[in-house]
């Protein structure tokens, strides 16, 4: 989750309608706020069962402290091919009609937020989220890791730990666990709990008892 300005609700509905504004009167007639292109998802998103069974193994304690935490323990964001880094790949897999310059940057293309229903048509308006945060990993087990070992968490392309979302949505998101924070629009709230518990259960991370609990209700949502 990068670090950078905090726009309000207001600022950013004008972003939006400044948009869609200028599309319009360009003769491209495109609606920001409401179109929404084919939802891009990560990869190994598991069924409810699957989520249900690896929920069950998780191990439940206490969670662990802050101490000696810092997010440069977690090296991100890696060249993975090319010019193109983690955050610039996960822009090309999640956006729709993504173009990217010389430099792997994108340059243009429309993205879906599925945690608050936003389209977005720049991508400085949109973060990478880590859907297991690095300081939860940390406080879950991920301290007692190595450098190397929290690089490829911080960078994993194979499972649902990476997507792109609402900047500010992200933002406000921090570093809370699922007892505290869920996404906004609740219809995806089944989905994120799957991300979150696959995540989990793939790491070896361990859960607090109210995380396991607001995670159960929310799987119970899912119809699959």
């Amino acid at each position: 989750m990068r670090a950078s300005r905090l726009p309000t609700r207001t600022s950013t509905w004008r972003r939006q309608v400044a948009v869609a504004t200028a599309l319009v009167t360009a003769g491209i007639g495109l609606t920001v706020v409401n179109a929404q292109p084919a939802l891009a998802t990560p990869p190994g998103i598991p069924s409810k069962a699957t989520a249900q069974s690896q929920l069950n193994a998780l191990t439940v304690r206490t969670e662990g402290s802050m101490s000696g935490y810092s997010r440069d323990l977690f090296p991100h964001w890696i060249t993975i091919s090319g010019t193109c880094n983690t955050r610039e790949t996960v822009l090309k897999r999640d956006g729709t009609s993504v173009v990217t310059d010389s430099s792997c940057a994108a340059v243009s293309g429309r993205w879906y937020s599925p945690y608050d229903g936003a389209t977005w048509y720049a991508a400085s308006d949109v973060d990478i989220d880590h859907v297991v945060p690095l300081a939860e990993a940390w406080r879950s087990g991920a301290s007692s890791w190595t450098t190397s070992k929290r690089q490829s968490f911080a960078n994993d392309l194979t499972r649902p730990q990476l997507i792109a979302v609402t900047d500010n949505v992200n933002q406000a998101k921090g570093d809370q666990d699922p007892s505290t924070w869920q996404p906004p629009l609740s219809s995806y709230r089944c989905t994120y709990s799957k991300m979150w518990i696959t995540v989990k259960y793939s790491w070896g991370l361990s859960l607090q008892s109210s995380e396991k609990s607001a995670l159960q209700s929310m799987l119970n949502t899912c119809s699959s």
